[in-house]
């Protein structure tokens, strides 16, 4: 299935809620089917329970594709990799983001709402969104990342 075509969820902690509401508005612009996981507020909240929700709502099937945010994008991907089949990428730019699903397969997008602005989060996404998996050699490399990643 396209990445277009996938269901999707995005979550944040705190520092990343406004972006994850501007994210979330962007994704269904995009005609993505989007869960919204949380938060709800800017009341602090812990970043690893976020990143958990997107990983099990992956692994357990009710969605293809994430979306996370926290103040850098390095906590939540952390967190969100300690899972099977996730392969969250922390992206800066549209090449970090292409390269992430053009050779790694990645399921996750993190970002870092302390660390970009809303319109490179808002192409961050976009470039995510529409860039396939290459496969060929890059699958055996995702393989030895995720076993269970096998085509």
């Amino acid at each position: 299935m396209s990445s277009a075509a996938a269901k999707w969820v995005i979550a944040s902690d705190h520092a990343g809620f406004a972006m994850k509401n501007a994210l979330r508005d962007a994704m269904k612009g995009l005609g993505l089917p989007v869960d919204d996981l949380g938060v709800d507020s800017e009341t602090s909240a812990d970043y690893p329970d976020y990143a958990h929700a997107v990983a099990k709502a992956i692994h357990d099937g009710r969605a293809e594709r994430g979306v996370l945010v926290c103040g850098s994008g390095i906590g939540v991907s952390i967190a969100a990799n300690r899972h099977a089949g996730i392969r969250a990428a922390l992206c800066h730019d549209a090449f970090t983001a292409r390269v992430a699903r053009m050779h790694n397969d990645a399921n996750v997008l993190c970002v870092g709402a302390r660390i970009i602005g809303l319109g490179v989060a808002e192409d961050l996404l976009r470039v995510f969104v529409e860039t396939p998996f290459e496969g060929g050699r890059h699958q055996r490399r995702v393989e030895k990342i995720d076993p269970n990643s096998a085509a």
